[in-house]
């Protein structure tokens, strides 16, 4: 199986680096590329993997290459090679990828690095009558997180096991490279896993619509930038097929890294989709995205209007700090008139507030199942708890607004109105100053929010903005004089990730004095423009959901998230509003 494997990587090479054009004869191989006398030879010990967990049933050669400065006082750095076998062999027009890092370790161009050069999986047949199933361009050409699991969860510890060797977990020290769509692989897993992976070389990079590729050069100018440095290559006169022209592809997406501020070379060759230029200036990429180690690679902090959009939004010298921890469940929040942040612990049956000392503290005991709350202009905290819509005055004192209601989270007028969402009916409900309750939103075939999720009243008292957990869009509604809801459409376009491209798990909102619009979504903190626009994404505090997002702390600059059992604050450059105060939003840039 071991020879068939090994035989089905090259063809699969064969065909990644197809349609070449006339070879120029400068891209030669050059002196890194020779054994040179007394430089230290690696050794290179090959085996077949068959137990990854990610991809289940899938078989491949991997070979690994363990410098001879490596002695095992310390972990390794690690450069991974997809393509594996077009990198490894030592002799003929390949990269040859041992002999060179014989001679940049030796040298002092990187540190003592194991190669380790996979090959894409293979689900064997079972009889010689089957075709067997090829994963290269699932693993490869595929948006997700699912490769940079391969990686760091099977193949790097199953290396550290076979090879009795101890590679670094430090993200400074792990590297990526790859051609064609292994180029875009080796970028993607970056991407997905920067606490990871923080260089990368992509060669001739697939980042065309095999699997969603195209999306990356939009992604790269939203979300917030991340610690990557990446070199890339590409001829001018690659491939243009049904997936798109590939030298296109990859100005694109070096035209966003720029934007975005990355780290980021972009060196341009006369060939078509072709290796032999990228095997002649491997020494070259590697110096490069090995420069200056090791000193960490960060992630691009330009000031406002400079470069990447969320610089207007993100304060520079601030990150995500935990305010609160230990909890069962966090999830909803609100700040009061002061810019005091309250959340609950809906597991936990916890209301509570932060102290002036800026440590939490316990506001309301045994309150189970909040999933949602607002302050209203009365100073009383609205909240959405287990079959029941709730009201405490700022010294604690509760009042059932609403019993038998499954309301999910509660938004509050300046004029007292109650709105809350019912995700199990499809249903937004008004409760009035009667206390009365009336559906004025009722999910139909042909204007329908499948989940129901957070809900938020603009400062003007104009719109009510309703996110759905299982689709892609915040809907926004005008709130009527009576208080009903009419003009209702799916209006905030949420961006969404490659597993979930009608479902970005959307859930508590806040909004800015420019009328920002911020969406807790799987992907990120979401902004959405006036118009509906999404021109930045903040990273997630932590992997996993976000439940919900609120302004508030002096000057309401702080943005608090709620995710997981942990409270989250991050100073920003904008300025939060409180909704039950009117206010006036200015006119956007449309």
């Amino acid at each position: 199986m071991k020879s068939r494997l090994t035989a089905f990587a090259w063809v699969l090479l064969g065909t990644a680096f197809a349609q070449q054009i006339p070879q120029n004869p400068a891209y030669v191989l050059g002196p890194d590329a020779q054994p040179k006398p007394g430089v230290p030879k690696g050794k290179v010990t090959k085996f077949t993997y068959d137990s990854s967990r990610v991809f289940p049933g899938t078989s491949r050669a991997v070979s690994v290459y363990i410098p001879a400065q490596y002695d095992g006082t310390k972990p390794a750095a690690v450069m991974v090679y997809q393509d594996g076998s077009g990198y490894v062999a030592e002799t003929g027009n390949g990269a040859r990828a041992p002999i060179v890092m014989d001679n940049l370790i030796a040298d002092g161009s990187m540190p003592v690095t194991i190669g380790i050069f996979t090959d894409p999986g293979v689900t064997p047949a079972l009889n010689d009558a089957q075709m067997a199933r090829y994963h290269r361009s699932l693993e490869y050409d595929g948006l997700g997180p699912a490769y940079a699991r391969f990686l760091i969860e099977d193949l790097i510890p199953e290396v550290e096991k076979r090879m009795n060797v101890k590679i670094s977990t430090n993200p400074d020290d792990r590297g990526l490279i790859g051609g064609s769509s292994g180029g875009i692989a080796s970028f993607v897993a970056a991407w997905e896993r920067p606490d990871s992976f923080h260089r990368v070389i992509s060669y001739i990079g697939s980042f065309a619509n095999l699997r969603g590729g195209d999306q990356l050069a939009n992604m790269i100018r939203k979300v917030e930038p991340k610690p990557i440095r990446i070199f890339m290559q590409d001829g001018a006169n690659d491939q243009s097929i049904y997936g798109g022209s590939w030298f296109q592809a990859n100005q694109l997406v070096y035209s966003s890294l720029e934007y975005a501020g990355y780290d980021a070379k972009f060196v341009i060759g006369t060939e078509g989709h072709s290796g032999r230029h990228g095997n002649a200036i491997l020494p070259e990429a590697l110096r490069w995205v090995w420069r200056d180690y090791p000193k960490p690679i960060t992630a691009s902090k330009a000031g406002p209007g400079i470069r990447h959009y969320i610089t207007d939004f993100l304060d520079p010298d601030s990150d995500w700090e935990v305010v609160g921890q230990g909890y069962g469940a966090a999830t909803a929040s609100s700040v009061n008139k002061d810019g005091t942040l309250f959340f609950a612990d809906s597991k936990g049956g916890k209301i509570y507030k932060l102290g002036t000392d800026g440590k939490p503290v316990v506001f309301q005991d045994n309150v189970f199942g909040v999933s949602g709350m607002m302050f209203g202009p009365d100073g009383r905290l609205y909240v959405a708890a287990k079959k029941a819509l709730l009201a405490f005055t700022p010294e604690g004192t509760q009042s059932v607004i609403a019993s038998g209601v499954d309301a999910h989270d509660v938004a509050v007028t300046s004029k007292g109105r109650i709105y809350y969402t019912e995700p199990a009916s499809q249903r937004v409900w008004l409760i009035d100053g009667d206390k009365k309750r009336k559906v004025v939103f009722q999910s139909t075939p042909g204007a329908t929010i499948a989940v129901p999720s957070g809900s938020h009243r603009s400062p003007d008292a104009h719109l009510l903005a309703v996110s759905d957990r299982h689709g892609r869009w915040v809907w926004s509604f005008q709130i009527d004089a009576d208080g009903s809801l009419k003009n209702g459409m799916p209006f905030h376009h949420l961006e969404a990730t490659d597993d979930a491209l009608t479902s970005m798990d959307s859930a508590g909102m806040t909004i800015d004095d420019t009328g920002h619009l911020f969406v807790a979504t799987s992907l990120g903190i979401q902004i959405c423009d006036q118009p509906g626009r999404v021109v930045g994404i903040v990273r997630n505090p932590q992997a996993g959901r976000v439940a919900s997002v609120a302004f508030g702390g002096p000057g309401l600059h702080t943005l608090y998230a709620t995710a997981g059992d942990k409270v989250f604050a991050r100073k920003m450059r904008r300025t939060g509003v409180l909704t039950f105060v009117p206010a006036k939003l200015p006119r956007p840039g449309l």
